[in-house]
């Protein structure tokens, strides 16, 4: 049996493979600069290309894989995935919402382009996301990608953080926040992989619970992340939830019992894989990576 670490290594390997494909894809799928708006499709190329894990396309390709999937819907997906991703990053940036300068090791968009700009490229970069899912020809996985990213998913989660800034909250409302600010698009991916490549709803609902633990054990190990790291480590400012009151894990219950969480996740992610007769060891291996990246 391998170690977590080993599980983790063989996730960041091929993460980082998917991530060249994906890449590549991105650019087919982005308008090309000299296109007008070139300011506008320059700024939505800046942070699609600013780096990342890339972990939700590789969610979404170890799905369809999983499960069998065959043809080039699946590119589509990892796309759309990201994108969305990218667009709540710029947005979230915005001095209207946490006001960051930093995004990946490199300013934010708004600092680079400016406010107004930055708004569009969010924008455009979700709308490009539901046109790309609409090439899938899956209406069932569009309508999950939907509600995911909704004021039932993300953006409902980014409301109520946004609301809960600089207030006392308790470990329900944490929860609240973390599942629809980041493990409802975690969710959505794994959904959408698994949807394209026909698995069946049993299958489904076993790859939702995996995604709604290891989405909440991310957060978790942002939240100590924020703390234990440096701005040049996290590549975006470091101590930020803190400075700002954010409702985070350690800010309830501290480091140690936020660790303690991040690991009973883990092992709920696993136990939620076990009912499936499919090869789910890189889903594993994903979920280890997930919590080590913290020690």
């Amino acid at each position: 049996m391998q170690s977590i670490e080993s599980e983790a290594k063989i996730a960041q390997e091929y993460l980082a493979r998917i991530a060249k494909d994906a890449e590549a894809k991105f650019d087919e799928h982005l308008p090309p600069v000299k296109d007008r708006p070139c300011r506008l499709h320059e700024a939505m190329r800046y942070s699609m290309f600013a780096g990342g894990k890339r972990l939700r396309p590789g969610l979404v390709r170890a799905a369809f894989d999983m499960f069998g999937g065959k043809g080039e819907s699946v590119d589509y997906a990892m796309s759309a995935l990201e994108m969305i991703h990218t667009f709540s990053l710029i947005h979230d940036d915005l001095p209207c919402i946490d006001n960051d300068d930093f995004r990946r090791g490199k300013p934010t968009s708004h600092k680079q382009f400016g406010e107004a700009t930055a708004v569009m490229a969010g924008d455009a970069l979700c709308v490009l996301a539901f046109e790309l899912m609409g090439k899938t020809g899956n209406a069932k996985a569009i309508e999950v990608l939907a509600h995911l990213l909704s004021t039932y998913g993300l953006i409902g989660g980014e409301m109520i953080d946004i609301e809960c800034e600089g207030k006392k909250v308790d470990l329900d409302t944490v929860d609240y926040i973390h599942y629809h600010k980041t493990a409802a698009l975690i969710e959505a991916a794994l959904q959408v992989g698994a949807m394209l490549a026909g698995a069946d709803d049993k299958s489904i609902e076993a790859i939702r619970n995996y995604g709604r633990s290891i989405g909440l054990a991310f957060q978790i190990v942002d939240d100590i992340l924020d703390i234990v790291s440096t701005t040049e480590e996290l590549g975006k400012d470091a101590g930020s939830d803190i400075e700002k009151g954010k409702a985070t894990y350690p800010s309830i219950v501290g480091l140690e019992k936020s660790r303690e969480r991040a690991r009973e996740l883990y092992e709920e992610s696993i136990k939620a894989l076990d009912g499936l007769t499919c090869d789910t060891s890189i889903l594993r291996s994903i979920a280890a990576y997930i919590i080590t990246r913290v020690k």
